[in-house]
């Protein structure tokens, strides 16, 4: 396993991302991916599913210290004494003590960022979480989070693939010491098709998958692909006994189009 690190924190490369999955199936797809050599593992409160995550962490047997665990608090929860209110209730449900890396879900304008990232430090010094840090945050929204954070922040999770370039945001989190983390890692599974990652992956005996994966892992991201399939969790994690040229990492950039983005509700921000 590769890992990235940022500002203290010393995170695998390659973790499972739980959103959609639920109930029984998401607690034995934890379960397994624990079993299977993964060490990172990505919640929020707004998956409903921080209960099955914790119950398969246990399941699997591994120690709890061994394993890097990151749920995200929802934007309804940011005013100061909601925000520690809901982590605590996160950390009920997945009977834990603590988690390793706490994030803002979203950017939310109704709550200031300053008041929002008082609170999430707070619940750092409270030893509610061993790490900060941001998701689907802006160039100028990063550049406000580090200068207002008390505490330092570890990263921003966005999407992030070969169809959506993120230059912009990787520059301004490898700028300030951030790590850059990518959901939505291989495209919600459109990359399976794609001629040239096929192709590039025939020479490495890889799947499109792998090879996008490894793309990302290249860039020093950290990458959370999402699966509900056990088979799928074992290629997802077997990346790392092979190297992309800078060809092949170059073509695989040169995916990116401007109707890439995948993710994108109401409330998100104005995009870079």
């Amino acid at each position: 396993m590769l890992f990235v690190e940022a500002n203290g924190a010393r995170i695998p490369a390659i973790g499972l991302g739980t959103w959609e999955l639920s109930g029984r199936p998401a607690a034995r797809v934890v379960e397994q991916a624990l079993r299977l050599g993964y060490r990172h593992i990505d919640t929020a409160q707004a998956y409903d599913n921080e209960r099955e995550v914790g119950d398969g962490l246990r399941a699997s047997g591994v120690r709890r210290d061994d394993v890097f665990l990151t749920t995200k608090v929802w934007t309804n929860h940011f005013a100061p004494h909601d925000l520690e209110r809901s982590v605590k209730e996160s950390l009920a449900r997945m009977r834990l003590p603590s988690v390793d890396l706490l994030l803002l879900h979203w950017p939310n304008s109704h709550v200031p960022l300053a008041e929002t990232l008082g609170a999430l430090s707070h619940a750092k010094t409270m030893g509610l979480t061993r790490h900060i840090g941001v998701s689907n945050f802006t160039v100028a929204l990063v550049e406000q989070a580090v200068a207002l954070s008390p505490e330092p922040l570890v990263c921003n999770q966005v999407e992030y693939h070969p169809y959506l370039d993120q230059a912009k945001v990787r520059a301004t989190c490898d700028h300030h010491g951030l790590a850059l983390f990518a959901y939505s890692p291989i495209a919600k599974g459109r990359i399976k098709t794609d001629q040239t990652l096929a192709e590039i992956g025939r020479s490495h005996h890889k799947s499109p998958a792998q090879v996008c994966l490894r793309w990302l892992v290249q860039q020093n991201v950290a990458a959370i692909p999402r699966t509900s399939r056990i088979e799928r969790l074992s290629e997802n994690i077997e990346i790392f006994d092979f190297e992309l040229s800078d060809e092949e990492m170059s073509q695989i950039a040169s995916l990116a189009n401007p109707k890439g983005r995948l993710t994108d509700f109401g409330f998100a921000p104005k995009w870079d």
